[in-house]
């Protein structure tokens, strides 16, 4: 195995060396499955909705942790999306439990979307850094990237972590989700297809060097 070419997203020579370089490994190196499809808790956006304001009033704002994954195809770094009744896409990750930390509540989310271990307990996910927080006003709205000043009872915090992934892993995916790898490129101001998270994620990576490992 030999290193491959490092692209340098921001050269902004703050000293903060290696550790602002990611390592990717092509998707090639990955093996993917499937497993039995999670039943989906809403029929549709309004039940969806319906349901987050009753949690709302019973536990107070949620928190959502998401995780970002990144594989190397053509020579190029790209994110893995779930996709959702071949429609709209979704970072791995979900809802904390009340009292559940950040990392501990991603390893299991990613367990159960990614991985046959279903609590994560035996799961080897290895949460890097936080990268990114948006803000909801309100569950019909769409999300900030900072929380406004005038915003005192936010409805949602999401937050977004690098995973680093093993030069190998098996993927187990259930039935009813795709697992996509979309490169940086097309998720660029796209928020018209991914939403305003997902296509934020390259300016969220642009402090990062990208470090391409080749077989």
């Amino acid at each position: 195995m030999e290193d491959g070419e490092t692209f340098h997203c921001n050269d902004s020579g703050d000293g903060g060396g290696g550790s602002n370089v990611v390592e990717i490994y092509p998707l090639s190196r990955y093996f993917f499955g499937s497993k039995d499809a999670i039943p989906d808790k809403d029929d549709c956006l309004a039940d969806r909705i319906q349901r987050m304001k009753a949690n709302y009033a019973a536990r107070g704002m949620r928190t959502c942790v998401h995780g970002i994954l990144l594989v190397e195809l053509f020579q190029h770094p790209h994110v893995l999306l779930l996709q959702v009744r071949n429609s709209f896409f979704k970072l791995p990750g979900g809802r904390l439990r009340p009292g559940e930390s950040d990392v501990e509540g991603l390893k299991r989310k990613l367990s159960r979307k990614l991985s046959s271990e279903e609590n994560g307990t035996t799961d080897d996910w290895q949460i890097d850094e936080h990268i990114g927080m948006w803000w909801r006003s309100d569950f019909e709205t769409l999300p900030f990237p900072y929380l406004p000043p005038n915003l005192r009872r936010p409805k949602e915090c999401t937050k977004l972590f690098l995973v680093k992934l093993p030069m190998t892993r098996h993927f187990i995916v259930p039935r009813n989700l795709k697992l996509l790898a979309v490169p940086l490129c097309q998720l660029h101001d796209n928020s018209e297809t991914y939403g305003p998270i997902i296509s934020g994620i390259p300016q969220l990576l642009s402090k990062f060097s990208f470090n391409i490992i080749q077989d």
